[in-house]
């Protein structure tokens, strides 16, 4: 907790200093993306940038549960593609088969799903083709 600003004593002056004493005792050096670039400095003003990052940090989206899961599924089928070894090809799609059952068996709110569980073995000799060619 800081202190109140003294009497008699400059706002900025004061500011200064209660910085540069934490940057001396190294309260600066273990931050998030300390000695990074600001990945934003490039893209356009967005008001909302601080919303969207706390969505994003809390794992909130906004796509309907239904729309989430079929976005799930095509970013599943290309990291199954990107795969380096068929084990792992077989563990993303496992994964997201089991949620895409879960969902069939109880739809989820909003528009219909209209997903199917992928054939991991269609989707492994794919893959296998993929590398052989």
């Amino acid at each position: 907790m800081t202190e109140r600003k003294p009497p008699g004593v400059g706002f900025e002056t004061w500011v200064e200093r209660q910085i540069r004493e934490a940057a001396e005792k190294g309260a600066f050096e273990d931050l998030p993306g300390y000695g990074k670039p600001l990945a934003s400095l490039e893209a356009p003003y967005d008001e909302m940038w601080w919303i969207r990052e706390k969505m994003h940090r809390e794992g909130f989206g906004v796509l309907p549960p239904a729309l989430a899961l079929r976005k799930e599924a095509e970013d599943a089928r290309e990291a199954a593609r990107a795969a380096r070894t068929e084990r792992r090809v077989r563990e993303v799609l496992a994964e997201v088969n089991e949620k895409i059952r879960a969902a069939l068996r109880r739809p989820p709110p909003g528009p219909p799903l209209r997903l199917t569980e992928f054939d991991v073995e269609a989707e492994v000799r794919a893959w296998r083709a993929a590398r052989d060619g």
